[in-house]
């Protein structure tokens, strides 16, 4: 089957070509505003019998959509929660469905349906929770999926067997509690802003000092939205783009980067706990790929969890285990491929219709 994947980022568009589960092409334009088609305009390929295009959030919904307008007006409610990504996606997939081919909806959120009812629950009044959906949601559930399954591959056992922490390191940052291939704890929340601090987006912060700038007119609210989102996290400590590239390039960042590594370690702990045992950390996104020092700094914080690894193999390239040989919890490295994970999850929604089955 030929796929074509659209992964909307925050900054970025990457399109892919996956024919029977192998990626044969690809095309990432950097710096896209989110707003003009002209990427998919540019790169198209012929003969497609699927689209799959990454929405972040995707509410409670437990697997892959066919769309129609229906469920993308469903999507657009969603915008307000997730901010950076939502509205790109939805601009893609409105542009998609002028092709031929259907056009499939691949959700982050759908991975953590499965977290059990104590993960999900903020300590609000029950009302206001059950009245609006006031629950913590997860998101990058894509890129845990592909990572669990490239990592039992690599070492030949059954997802079921293993209780794994998945920390996906973009310019969003998640960590992922999983048990038998299912979610059962993230650090990502109602919205992505919760957990670890981002490239530009806070992470958690004392919901009491939000209310006091609110309070004392520090703030509006729609200028806290923007400053929470777009202006926080690395790019707000060191007053750089919060690309981690520019970060470690400018001067007088090293408290920015320090942060930035002890609220990770610190998430890395607290999902930890949600496990009764840890047989693997992996690290995944292009922060984590690409800044194997980093990977480093963070990892010899957490010895306290039996976490070690080995400088040589955390110097070397590509899928790799990083951790001493026999050592347990096994640590790994693994290249994101969402596209590969789109593609799969795009095939079995078609093939669910064609067997008469809802999406």
């Amino acid at each position: 089957m030929r796929v074509m994947t659209v992964n909307p980022g925050s900054s970025s568009l990457k399109l892919s070509l996956v024919v029977d589960g192998t990626e044969v092409e690809r095309a990432v334009f950097d710096r896209w505003d989110g707003v003009t088609s002209e990427p998919l305009r540019r790169k198209q390929w012929p003969d497609l019998d699927v689209v799959a295009v990454r929405f972040v959030h995707g509410g409670d919904r437990r697997a892959p959509a066919v769309l129609d307008e229906a469920i993308l007006a469903e999507l657009g409610e969603f915008v307000p929660l997730a901010p950076l990504h939502q509205p790109r996606s939805l601009m893609a997939a409105k542009y998609a469905m002028f092709g031929s081919a259907p056009v499939v909806a691949c959700f982050d959120t759908a991975f953590h349906t499965s977290m059990p009812e104590a993960a999900r629950m903020y300590g609000l009044p029950k009302d206001l929770t059950e009245r609006y959906g006031l629950r913590r949601y997860g998101f990058h559930g894509l890129s845990c999926q592909y990572a669990m399954r490239r990592i039992t591959e690599m070492v030949h056992d059954k997802p079921g067997n293993t209780r794994a922490l998945c920390v996906h390191m973009g310019a969003g940052v998640s960590i992922t509690a999983i048990k038998g291939g299912r979610s059962v704890d993230t650090s990502m929340g109602f919205t992505p802003l919760e957990g670890a601090v981002m490239a530009t987006r806070s992470g958690s912060v004392d919901p009491g000092l939000l209310v006091y700038m609110l309070e004392q007119k520090i703030i509006s609210a729609e200028e806290l939205s923007d400053v929470l989102y777009f202006q926080s996290g690395l790019a707000g400590m060191s007053g750089t783009s919060g690309d981690l590239r520019d970060v470690l390039a400018a001067p007088d960042t090293k408290l920015a980067v320090d942060v930035y590594v002890h609220r990770i370690r610190r998430e890395i702990g607290a999902m930890a706990a949600s496990l009764d045992r840890l047989d693997a950390v992996v690290f995944t996104g292009g922060v984590a790929v690409h800044n194997r020092n980093l990977v480093g700094d963070i990892t010899r914080g957490l010895e306290v969890l039996g976490i070690t690894v080995v400088n040589e193999l955390l110097a070397a390239h590509g899928d790799r285990v990083i951790s001493p040989l026999g050592a347990l919890p096994r640590v790994f490295v693994i290249t994101d491929r969402e596209e590969l994970e789109l593609a799969e999850q795009a095939e079995f929604a078609v093939a669910r219709i064609k067997k008469g089955v809802a999406a």
